[in-house]
């Protein structure tokens, strides 16, 4: 995962298509823009979550147990 700091109206690309620009930060939250090619489909997060809830974590996790990431299959 590449982490960046950016500030109010820079911008990020992605390949030749995708532009990623901050429009307004503010405490604790970030307006984004996303420009990307009609045929890449952008949606918010947790409207895929809705589609594929995350599993809770069960009552009985202990030390004995783990969670390994389907998304990040080297993280445990």
């Amino acid at each position: 995962m590449l982490v960046l700091t950016r500030k109010a109206a820079e911008i990020i690309r992605i390949g030749d298509d995708i532009v990623i620009k901050v429009i307004k930060t503010g405490v604790g939250t970030v307006k984004i823009g996303i420009e990307a090619p009609a045929n890449i489909r952008v949606m918010r997060g947790e409207l895929l979550e809705e589609k594929h809830p995350v599993p809770s974590i069960p009552a009985n996790f202990g030390p004995t147990m783990r969670i390994v990431s389907d998304q990040y299959p080297h993280v445990a």
